[in-house]
């Protein structure tokens, strides 16, 4: 009876630490309204225009440019670049290329997806899309590893001739990301998330002070470090907690009943 109540307990406290979890909220962003969605790109990575995971960005361009926005991504997120080119009813056969940069621009290669395509002659259309490695709570320096802070997508035609140079294009960009949750826990955190940002100097009256301005304002819904809580808390309390039962059970059943069980004549 005390074992089977013992269990009891032990899947009451499961259920108590799993429903925090079901509760907290996800670093994922939810698909929002696209009515408010960028129209147009940047044409580097300091005029990439930001949009927010689940938005889809339009531009209208030309082949032989360069098409840049950027997006924030939190630690726990994988996410997921999908990218759409219309193209001119007659065209000869191009390739198409999206490249995903931190905020350090370093380059990010993707887990599995088609990064780049070639449209054959008079094809309307090329879809490109890029899933990331799972961003990373902390790395070590000189890792490459995917960090909280701006994303940079960069979408262009590669190896035109002169001649297919100039064509009109219409693009369409959306990023979604997986919470990926405990499986993707570290020990160690950023002191700041990699959002790029320029030093300026103001002269004072004295001596010149410095500042520094923010050059990417976007961040996810619920700020940065949203994904704090995971999984990984719950297996660890949920552990703990059975690792203690077990214990006390372990105990009960071992210690008897606190008195030899043949006294000796006269004790």
């Amino acid at each position: 009876m005390r074992i089977t109540r013992m269990f009891g307990t032990a899947l009451l406290l499961l259920g108590l630490a799993a429903a925090p979890a079901a509760a907290a909220p996800t670093p994922s962003a939810t698909p929002s309204e696209d009515g408010g969605a960028p129209t147009e790109a940047g044409t580097s990575f300091r005029t990439a225009t930001e949009i927010d995971q689940g938005q889809t960005a339009t531009a209208s361009g030309s082949t032989g440019d360069y098409l840049y926005w950027s997006f924030p991504a939190d630690a726990g997120q994988r996410p997921t670049v999908r990218a759409t080119v219309k193209l001119p009813d007659t065209h000869a056969a191009e390739t198409w290329q999206v490249d995903v940069y931190d905020g350090l621009r370093r380059r990010q290669s993707c887990q599995y997806g088609m990064q780049t395509r070639t449209a054959a002659e008079g094809t309307a259309s090329v879809e490109l899309a890029c899933v990331l490695r799972t961003v990373r709570a902390w790395s070590e320096p000189w890792a490459n590893d995917p960090l909280p802070g701006t994303y940079y997508v960069r979408l262009t035609a590669v190896g035109l001739g002169t001649a297919d140079r100039g064509l009109p294009v219409q693009a369409e960009v959306r990023v979604e990301s997986k919470d990926i949750g405990g499986a993707a826990a570290v020990d160690g955190s950023l002191g700041e998330p990699l959002v790029p940002g320029v030093a300026m100097t103001s002269a004072g009256s004295d001596e010149e002070e410095e500042d520094s301005a923010v050059l990417s304002a976007i961040e996810p819904d619920d700020g940065w470090s949203s994904g704090w809580w995971s999984d990984r808390w719950v297996w660890t309390a949920v552990g703990g907690a059975l690792a203690a039962l077990a214990g006390i059970g372990g105990y009960r059943l071992t210690r008897g009943s606190g008195r030899p069980s043949h006294v000796p004549p006269g004790a």
